[in-house]
């Protein structure tokens, strides 16, 4: 007898140990997880019932099957309805229109999907997630017209586009352009109208632009501005590099750098100065130059650009710049995207036209180096700066010294590197310096738009 007690209370611990075994299993094994699918649709809201809805399912067991199902008040169709069982963590479903159906009378529908994953949790019947999301049917193209733009634009140069463009569901409007560059268009006068300055890179050998208008259904209005291109050609200097430029200039600011740390090489310290610092002065510069108010703007009006008094050309926009030494030919290329100017030692820099101060520090190459926004996109820079006198979020008045030439940065000699960006792209300063070229392309376009408008 006591033998059989001690045996029976063997086989309950084993027993309990074997219970509390597969509690334990069920409890943190893979195979019994216990989270629902996870869903997360490309649509938000509104659908032009033409393009894919994409469903993005993951769960950590895969799928076992997958359903949905597309209602309106009258109708009802499976558009999807998959049980293969799949053990990928993550899965795409295309959600389309019924087969055979292109539109609906209804204002909207109900998305129903169903999603059930491979766990063992729940009597092995697995973790089910269920999705009920309303879509506004919008199969409405935005309503896009050009009304205004410049009649050409210059390589390396700036023109302006003005157009109209309604659409009850708007996401976006931008002007798109051939050589990746996105232009952010402002509200303009008057509700329903907007305007951008454009802008053809120097290094870009063409250019073509298009304003497109999206709605939040994903319905696009796409129109080209019609302007014609006028080439520009731009100087090519070789430059023989100098072991006093080395020795000198070279080797200090290879002592302040710190992408030169380490480097004693001297021509692979020129070539990190004029190539891998210089790229990254001016990814700040055209970051904080590539931010555009989304306030309406009802007018612009700019007064040329003199920054400099009696101030002298001492080197060209777009000067395409490639460097060699002792034989040893292309040692290193760069782009100079300003105008640099001359006067006197430390003369003054003022602002031609008012704005707001958006840097004012020390910026690598372009030495103290203050910023303006002027609005509309359109930004002044002054490099090589020995004396700044307008700090980060000050207004600046027209006519107001904002700063002194100098030799601070990259440069050989006292004066003033002048820069002008729209929405991030360096621009010809010469351009914006000469009171007909700004009427011609730019107000006179403007003066156009607006009596345009007014008869509407």
């Amino acid at each position: 007898m006591r033998r059989g007690r001690n045996g029976s209370g063997i086989i309950g611990w084993i027993l309990s140990a074997l219970v509390v075994g597969a509690i334990g299993f069920v409890a943190f094994s893979p195979k019994f997880e216990r989270e629902d699918p996870v869903l997360k649709l490309s649509h938000d809201g509104y659908w032009n019932f033409k393009d894919p809805i994409h469903v993005n399912v993951e769960d950590a067991s895969g799928l076992k099957s997958f359903k949905a199902t597309l209602a309106t008040a009258h109708d009802e169709w499976v558009v999807v309805d998959d049980n293969t069982p799949s053990a990928e963590k993550k899965r795409v479903f295309d959600i389309l229109p019924p087969k055979g159906v292109r539109r609906v009378e209804a204002e909207s529908v109900t998305l129903t999907i169903e999603a059930t994953d491979n766990s063992l949790w729940g009597m092995f019947t697995g973790n089910t997630v269920k999705e009920e999301l309303t879509l506004v049917i919008d199969q409405r193209r935005p309503v896009l017209s050009i009304i205004a733009n410049s009649y050409k634009i210059q390589k390396g140069g700036s023109a302006i586009v003005i157009f109209k463009a309604e659409d009850p569901h708007m996401q976006s409007l931008n002007i798109e352009t051939n050589y990746g560059k996105t232009f952010i268009a402002q509200p303009f006068v008057k509700k329903g109208y907007y305007a951008s300055l454009l802008a053809w890179p120097v290094q870009s050998e063409n250019f073509s632009a298009t304003v497109v208008a999206r709605d939040k259904a994903g319905n696009e209005t796409r129109s080209v501005i019609p302007i014609r291109l006028k080439d520009h050609v731009y100087r090519t200097s070789n430059i023989e590099l100098s072991d006093a430029f080395l020795d000198g200039k070279i080797a200090q600011l290879a002592n302040e750098y710190q992408q030169t740390v380490g480097v004693d090489d001297r021509l692979e310290q020129f070539r990190i100065i004029n190539e891998k610092v210089r790229a990254d002065n001016e990814k700040v510069i055209h970051d904080i130059t590539s931010k555009v108010s989304n306030k309406m703007i009802t007018d612009f009006n700019p007064a040329p650009f003199y920054p400099l008094v009696n101030g002298q050309k001492v080197a060209d926009f777009g000067d395409h710049r490639i460097y060699s030494y002792k034989g040893q030919e292309n040692i290193s290329q760069a782009y100079h995207m300003g105008l640099d100017l001359a006067s006197v030692h430390n003369g003054p820099i003022r602002a031609s036209n008012g704005g707001i101060t958006v840097f004012s520090q020390p910026n690598g190459i372009y030495g103290n180096l203050p910023i303006i926004d002027h609005g509309f996109g359109l930004f002044t820079l002054y490099g090589h700066c020995s004396e700044v006198h307008v700090q980060e979020h000050d207004p600046v008045a027209a006519g107001q010294e904002i700063a002194k030439t100098g030799l601070s940065g990259y440069a050989m000699g006292d004066h003033l590197h002048f820069g002008i960006l729209v929405q991030g792209i360096e621009v010809r300063p010469e351009e914006w310096m000469d009171t007909k070229w700004i009427s011609d392309n730019i107000t006179s376009v403007i003066d156009n738009a607006k009596q345009f408008m007014n008869q509407q």
